[in-house]
């Protein structure tokens, strides 16, 4: 069954994102392409399989409840559901796998890959590989990399990850553009407004210390070029830096590195 999602609710699976007014861009950010479109979407279980993977990456709270104890979805990090340049974009990323992994010191799949954001940017755990879910998401990620080389690396202009400013981060001035830019959808506790989709930037529902947006680097290139939601682009680097340094200066959950990650047997009958 093809899974639909309100357009509120995608509009606002976005990390990070304000509604106060803001002032001119001085970056641009391209808008997310059409890479999906459910109407092109096979007949069948093929195509059914990539909208339930559509839907997970924007509704992961309440499709994998078991899964996931932050309170966000894989939107949050992957803007547009994947779609969008320099905002966590999963287009072509299918034929980047396998690939060497330096956290892990191994080569991984596409599923180690996405068991990895359970456990980290989701604080929670990893569905098996074989099942519906994963399949799906996996699905999803290998539709919208259709036409992309495999092997093909990923353009520079759809990476967000920033050198840092040599001058360190004024976590009191990203304390200020937090309060005037960020507070109104996230809160001035960082708790979010988990109802209209706007994820909690620290505290025990957000994302843990081993995940990607708990670098600095990872989570002001982000910033940079994807928010505030309303003036991508706006803020400066220094100002971008400022803010990751104010959010991850406050406490949220610790990585249980040495947690088994256990999943069911299978009969042989199911291949």
């Amino acid at each position: 069954m093809l899974v639909r999602i309100r357009a509120t609710f995608f509009a606002a699976t976005v990390v990070l994102a304000a509604c106060s007014g803001a002032p001119a861009q001085t970056v641009t950010t391209q808008p997310a392409t059409a890479a999906y479109d459910p109407k092109t979407l096979p007949a069948g279980p093929v195509g059914e399989a990539i909208a339930y993977g559509h839907a997970i990456i924007l509704d992961t709270p309440r499709l994998m409840k078991p899964y996931v104890r932050a309170q966000m979805s894989c939107g949050a990090c992957h803007i547009a559901a994947g779609t969008q340049p320099r905002g966590g974009s999963f287009i072509g990323l299918y034929g980047r796998f396998p690939q060497w992994n330096k956290r892990a010191h191994r080569v991984i799949a596409l599923q180690d890959r996405i068991a990895e954001c359970f456990l980290y940017s989701m604080n929670g755990k990893a569905p098996a590989y074989s099942s519906k879910a994963m399949i799906a998401i996996v699905a999803y990620i290998a539709w919208l990399s259709r036409g992309v080389p495999v092997g093909a690396k990923q353009p520079q202009d759809d990476r967000y990850i920033v050198p840092l400013p040599k001058v360190a981060a004024n976590v009191g001035d990203g304390a200020k553009i937090y309060a005037s830019k960020c507070s109104i959808c996230h809160q001035a506790n960082g708790s979010g407004i988990s109802a209209a989709g706007f994820p909690p930037l620290w505290g025990a529902h957000s994302f843990n210390g081993g995940a990607g947006m708990a670098h600095a680097d990872r989570m002001t290139g982000f910033i940079r070029y994807n928010m505030p939601q309303n003036a991508p682009g706006s803020l400066s680097l220094s100002e971008s830096y400022d803010v990751a340094a104010f959010v991850l200066s406050h406490a949220r959950p610790r990585f249980a590195k040495n947690a088994s990650v256990v999943t069911g047997a299978l009969p042989a009958k199911y291949f």
